[in-house]
């Protein structure tokens, strides 16, 4: 009797936070149709703390290039690497020529993706995308795991990272910082793509300081490039504010979250993860579009206004008044924030 091949998956992982915290929802995907299918994920080395807290994700594998490289023949040769493992298909998750090469010279039978940058030969399971009935990116992602004719599932699993708690205690004591004894606000307010899609400081300082009145913590997280701007929160909210911002790498970052009561995020990486760990979070958007990159969670409040020139997409607002976030008056959120109703039942799109 001839033993049953096992289905391995070698899937072609996003560069982006948010994008491979929404490409959690594709590997569910893979499970719910297959639970014994082995999924292998090969992305850039930092994304690996996200990919460890996945346990539908039976491997990480860090790739060697840098950001924008061709380096084809580093590629080739890297894939010839991976002939030994014998995956069965690969899923692309990115449309650059480039990151096709890579399954190619694998030897993977099928190689599944959106035609991206004219990959003809290097993916032989092309699909075409349209936007339209694909019009999120988790939507997307999902597609790719699904036969070409097959509509996508009612209700797309949620991401759901497994936080470590060891890690984050840790992580605080590292800090100085001991497990907190009451509510917790998280405040994320970066945004690695620009301007326009940060939320003002001053009014993430005025939110906190109503928190820190009401007798909670407030934790502000970002990575070094937010520095300037965890700090200014800090100073405004009269240094009362535990400043993670440039203190914590990602998996610390995302085990310390898992110990807030609520989040306040500009729609950035972080924002993806605050949803993934199912935190009650109010979900702020300016040039880009929540219809697009929704946070995957029923504890999402989203505000976004809308307005006529909304989205556009640009890092620095194109008419200077970046009145798309500054119309969302700090009020508002607290009253989120506080309010007795609880955010899952108050889940909305200001459009």
């Amino acid at each position: 009797m001839a033993v049953p091949i096992t289905e391995k998956i070698l899937v072609m992982g996003p560069s982006w936070v948010g994008d491979m915290v929404l490409a959690q929802s594709l590997f569910k995907t893979l499970k719910i149709r297959n639970p014994d299918c082995e999924i292998d994920v090969a992305a850039p080395a930092w994304t690996l703390p996200l990919l460890e807290r996945m346990p539908e994700v039976n491997a990480g594998i860090a790739l060697p290039f840098k950001h924008g490289q061709l380096a084809l023949g580093e590629r080739i040769r890297f894939g010839n690497s991976l002939k030994q493992r014998h995956y069965t298909q690969s899923i692309m998750l990115t449309n650059s020529l480039k990151s096709a090469v890579l399954p190619a010279a694998s030897g993977i039978a099928r190689r599944t993706g959106f035609l991206g940058e004219y990959r003809y030969g290097l993916l032989n399971d092309i699909r075409p995308l349209d936007k339209n009935r694909l019009p999120r990116t988790v939507d997307r992602f999902v597609a790719l795991g699904l036969p070409d004719d097959m509509l996508l599932p009612e209700h797309i699993p949620h991401p759901s990272l497994q936080a470590d708690p060891e890690n984050a205690t840790q992580a605080l004591e590292k800090l100085g910082h001991a497990l907190p004894t009451q509510p917790v606000l998280g405040l994320c307010p970066g945004a690695e793509y620009g301007e326009a899609k940060r939320w003002p400081a001053e009014y993430y300082a005025e939110v906190a300081r109503a928190a820190l009145e009401k007798g909670w913590q407030v934790w502000l997280f970002g990575s070094e490039k937010d520095i300037p701007v965890t700090n200014q929160i800090n100073q405004l909210a009269n240094m009362q504010c535990l400043n993670l911002g440039g203190k914590t790498k990602l998996g610390e970052a995302i085990d310390i979250m898992s110990l807030c009561s609520a989040v306040i995020s500009n729609d950035s990486g972080l924002m993806h993860i605050a949803a993934a760990l199912d935190k009650k979070l109010i979900a702020i958007y300016g040039s880009s579009d929540p219809h697009h990159t929704p946070p995957m969670s029923a504890q999402a409040v989203v505000e976004y206004l809308g307005l006529e020139c909304s989205p556009c997409f640009e890092r620095e607002c194109p008419l200077g008044h970046l009145n798309c976030l500054r119309l969302i008056k700090p009020v508002t959120i607290s009253q989120h924030l506080f309010s007795s109703k609880s955010l899952l039942t108050t889940h909305t799109h200001k459009v």
